[in-house]
């Protein structure tokens, strides 16, 4: 007990000093408008358990540029499209790095999501645009595409006829995964009539996802990062070992094939091979690199998109005009009861206007990934120092009465009145980011959210279960990097 007591005081004592030397080292001057801290917890207690509608609230009171002490760390929140387009463009260069969370700090050392502005950063994008996200490697595995959303409907159709809810985003969730595993290794990583295999990556995954934004004291007091008092790191090593057996198991059965003198597949992991072969310095290829790049691939790809399919059917499902529209747009473009092909989504414009409506009110990353200042700089007449964390609330703006009519109303129909690019280029919808840290699997996941959406739409009619239309669509968020739905979706279907 007294060698307890004198940790606690020990600890204590030493926050005290932390806090004290670090409002020395940076004072408030000259920072955007906020409220005042607190000692030791700075404003931390203002944050909650859902920080982008607390920090959406501090918006309304302190302006769109606004700046908090979360225990000794300076962070700038940005909540308006013209503030964002300060830090996104204008000043791009200097808030192109990431902070990178104390839980992931491993596997940043690897990963094109977590590295900094830097050489190595730019090979590794380098290669997955090249290989993985560039128009013509899109093109030419369009095939697989189509075959797994034809995979999907076919299972959604057997759970119809057995009178069986589906889980939207656990189905959604398995086909984007498969999608990607058979881009990156030519076979399946899981099947969707195998509910407890992959309802495990999906909890693996959404787990990550929220360790990765866990609230977690070393982020917070770095000078106590070292001691990991709350083992953030140490679970997420263990969430990511998980993920990194089913790599490891793939990896080594292709260098096995490879030294076998088996023919090359020519998927993912054959050209990353190749290029570890070429002793590529810049990008170094190694085993941890490898394992890192497959895990932001799977972890952002499959997470991201299912949980965009299955917020868009639940707003469709509580917004029976909505679903009336989109449904016809359908039929009469692609015809009732048929997929659709990557070609036709650019004659569906309502389509297209329901997923714009879906990011705007459930973007899958409502903070995006918090950026750091490389220097000190001057934004909108503020001093933004160095070292300073940086969050775009985009979840803030997609509420924000002064940018959006009835802003928390489902209305597709606010797209097709006026263009706007979801791609980066329109500030006020960013949901992939903006700026040289853009999300680079963003062409695959626009194609995949459409024709996994319109299939779906194209081909069944949908209702929600009895109790559930009594009682009301449960909307609470679980928050992490990504924001999913806390209670899944399972509706029922109707062969069209």
């Amino acid at each position: 007990m007294d060698e307890l007591l004198s940790w606690l005081a020990w600890l204590i004592a030493s926050l005290i000093a932390v806090c004290f030397l670090d409002l020395l080292a940076h004072p408030r001057r000259g920072l955007p408008p906020g409220p005042r801290p607190l000692p030791l917890v700075g404003n931390l207690h203002l944050l909650g358990d859902q920080p982008h509608r607390s920090l959406a609230g501090l918006a309304k009171l302190y302006g769109p540029l606004m700046s908090l002490r979360l225990g000794t760390v300076t962070t700038v929140v940005v909540s308006s499209p013209e503030a964002a387009r300060e830090f996104l463009q204008k000043h791009d260069a200097v808030f192109a790095t990431r902070f990178v969370p104390d839980a992931t700090v491993d596997h940043a050392k690897n990963s094109v999501v977590w590295l900094p502005n830097s050489p190595r950063w730019r090979a590794l994008r380098k290669i997955m645009g090249r290989e993985l996200f560039a128009p013509h490697r899109l093109d030419a595995l369009q095939h697989l595409r189509r075959e797994k959303v034809q995979l999907l409907v076919d299972h959604v159709g057997r759970l119809a006829r057995e009178g069986v809810a589906v889980d939207v985003g656990r189905v959604a969730f398995t086909t984007m995964l498969n999608l990607l595993s058979r881009t990156m290794f030519s076979c399946d990583l899981t099947n969707l009539d195998d509910h407890g295999e992959s309802k495990g990556f999906q909890e693996v995954v959404t787990e990550i996802m929220e360790a990765a934004a866990s609230p977690n004291m070393s982020d917070f007091y770095p000078a106590l990062a070292a001691a990991d008092l709350q083992g953030c790191r140490r679970r997420f090593a263990r969430l990511l070992a998980r993920l990194h057996r089913a790599f490891d198991v793939e990896i080594d059965r292709r260098v096995h094939d490879r030294k076998a003198g088996q023919p090359r597949k020519g998927d993912f992991l054959d050209l990353l091979l190749d290029s570890e072969m070429d002793n590529n310095a810049t990008a170094g290829l190694d085993r941890d690199t490898l394992r890192s790049m497959f895990t932001d691939l799977f972890a952002a790809g499959s997470d991201t998109s299912s949980s965009t399919v299955e917020w868009a059917m639940t707003e469709l499902l509580q917004n029976p005009v909505s679903m009336s529209k989109v449904c016809n747009e359908l039929a009469g473009i692609i015809g009732s009861g048929r997929n659709i092909e990557e070609s036709q989504i650019g004659q569906l414009p309502y389509l297209q206007a329901v997923i714009k409506e879906t990011f705007r009110l459930h973007p899958p990353a409502p903070l995006l990934l918090p950026r750091q200042a490389e220097t000190a700089t001057k934004v909108i007449g503020y001093t933004i120092p160095k070292d300073a964390h940086v969050l775009i609330n985009i979840w803030g703006m997609g509420r924000d009465a002064n940018i959006w009519s009835e802003p928390e109303k489902f209305m597709p129909e606010r797209f097709l009145a006026k263009t706007v690019d979801f791609k980066g280029g329109d500030f006020g919808l960013i949901p992939f980011g903006a700026g040289r840290r853009i999300c680079p699997g963003m062409p695959l996941a626009i194609r995949m959210v459409h024709l996994v959406l319109g299939s779906l739409l194209n081909q069944f009619k949908w209702k929600l279960p009895a109790d559930v239309e009594r009682n009301g669509v449960d909307m609470a968020e679980k928050f992490g990097v990504t924001l999913i739905k806390a209670v899944p979706l399972c509706a029922i279907t109707t062969p069209i």
